[in-house]
């Protein structure tokens, strides 16, 4: 088996073989997978980065090996209204779902409750096969927000105070914490 323990960064002069992924998985930092060519590899990379169609694997033997997004059951979503396609990104923007955006079409993986909202705003929708890559979000390669024990956020610097059990800060993220009192910054 090939074992595979990190990105590789640069121009690759041979590229050994491809390794097919769906969303899923290429999200994840740790599984077992087949290449193109039948070979078996592990996968065993640093969590939270979300491995694009066309990136560079290199194994510990020193082969490099191209991911491909491989084409998988999603719903895309078309409007010709900027402002109905606008709304519709809205409100799955505010579900955290993986949101694929393009000009005036949108893709998401299949769930009907998000399917009918797309078509309640006007978009016309169709389940296909096709690769999924969802936007990062706004908080960087990580794709999601979460308050830890250091509540810091990459985003600009601000002070707020926590006097009831949530609030919203400058970027409209309820961060719901229950605490009384809790001052911290940004």
């Amino acid at each position: 088996m090939l074992r595979i323990t990190q990105r590789f960064h640069g121009q690759a002069t041979e590229i050994s073989d491809q390794l097919s992924l769906p969303f899923d998985l290429r999200k994840r930092g740790r599984f077992k997978a087949v290449t193109a060519s039948g070979r078996e590899i592990g996968l065993f990379i640093e969590r939270g980065q979300v491995l694009a169609d066309g990136d560079l694997l290199l194994t510990d033997c020193g082969q490099v090996i191209q991911v491909i997004a491989q084409p998988e059951p999603v719903v895309t979503a078309r409007s010709d209204d900027w402002l109905q396609f606008a709304k519709v990104c809205y409100h799955l923007g505010n579900r955290h779902v993986p949101l694929q955006v393009g000009e005036r079409w949108l893709r998401f993986q299949p769930d009907h409750v998000l399917q009918d909202l797309a078509e309640l705003y006007g978009l016309s929708t169709k389940i296909e096969q096709a690769p999924f890559a969802p936007e990062n979000g706004a908080y960087g390669a990580h794709g999601g927000h979460s308050h830890g024990d250091q509540d810091s956020h990459s985003q600009d610097a601000h002070s707020h105070d926590h006097s009831d059990n949530s609030h919203s800060d400058k970027t409209g993220h309820n961060t719901g914490h229950a605490s009384d009192n809790h001052r911290h910054s940004h």
